[in-house]
C-alpha cells in the first residue's frame, strides 16, 4: 500500500464565499472526519488529490497528511469526492480518518486476468461483480484484487467465496455473488429473437386486393 504525504492547512472560515476565494487560490475544501473526533476542515490542493486517485490504489491510498506549520499527522484514506457536474473538476473532499492498529472496511476494484477457455469458443465474458467489499488493516488495503479466469469455460461462474483472497482479507456481503460468467453467444442471440417473436406474431397482415 502506497503511502502519501501531503501538507494541509486548516479553514478558518467555511461557506460558499470562502470555498470560492479557496478554488481562486488554486486549492479546494476538504473535510476530515471519523474516529469518534470532531470533524475538521482543511484546504487540499485539486492537483494532488486528482493524482492520488489517478494512482494504482486510487481512493483507497493510505495519506499522511500534514498540517502546515506543525508535526501532526494523520492517516487518512479518500472516503468521497465531489466534482462540477459541467467541468468534473474536483470541487470537495471527504477524508476519513483511519487507525493504523485497527481494521477498516473498503470497497476494491476486482481486475479480471486471462482470457476465458469459453469465450476462445465462441462465449461471451459477462462481468457482473466489479468490486469486493473487504475488512483489513489499512496497510493492507490492496490497490485492486486480480482474479484468473483463463480457466472459465462456456457456462462456467465465479462466486465470490471462490475468490483466492490474501489471508489478511475478509470478505463481506453474500459470498454467492456472481463475479463473472461465460455465456455462449447463441444464448445471447436467442433472447432477442425470442422478444421479437410475439411483436412479429401480433403484426397485422397485409390486406388482399381486391378483385376488379
Amino acid at each position: 500500500m502506497t503511502q502519501e504525504t501531503i501538507q494541509v492547512a486548516l479553514r478558518e472560515t467555511i461557506g460558499k464565499s470562502a470555498s470560492k476565494g479557496l478554488r481562486k487560490q488554486g486549492m479546494i475544501p476538504a473535510v476530515i472526519y471519523g474516529l469518534n473526533e470532531p470533524p475538521v476542515a482543511i484546504a487540499i490542493s485539486p492537483k494532488t488529490v486528482a493524482r492520488i486517485i489517478a494512482s494504482d490504489s486510487g481512493m483507497n491510498s493510505l495519506i499522511h497528511l500534514q498540517r502546515e506549520g506543525t508535526e501532526i499527522k494523520r492517516h487518512v484514506i479518500i472516503k468521497d469526492v465531489q466534482r462540477d457536474p459541467v467541468t468534473r473538476r474536483l470541487v470537495h473532499v471527504d477524508l476519513m480518518r483511519v487507525d493504523p492498529d485497527h481494521r477498516v472496511r473498503v470497497k476494491v476494484r476486482i481486475v479480471l486476468k486471462g482470457t476465458p477457455a469459453g469465450v476462445k469458443d465462441g462465449g461471451l465474458l459477462d462481468f457482473t461483480h466489479r468490486e469486493i467489499e473487504v475488512e483489513c488493516l489499512p496497510s493492507f488495503i490492496p490497490a485492486h484484487i486480480d482474479v484468473n479466469v483463463e480457466h472459465l469455460k462456456i457456462g462456467d461462474s465465479l462466486r465470490l467465496d471462490q475468490l483466492n483472497l490474501d489471508s489478511h482479507l475478509t470478505l463481506h456481503g453474500d459470498a454467492h455473488n456472481v463475479v463473472c460468467s461465460v455465456v455462449g453467444k447463441q444464448a445471447e442471440e436467442e433472447a432477442p429473437a425470442a422478444e421479437a417473436a410475439p411483436a412479429a406474431a401480433a403484426a397485422p397482415a397485409p390486406a388482399a386486393k381486391a378483385k376488379k
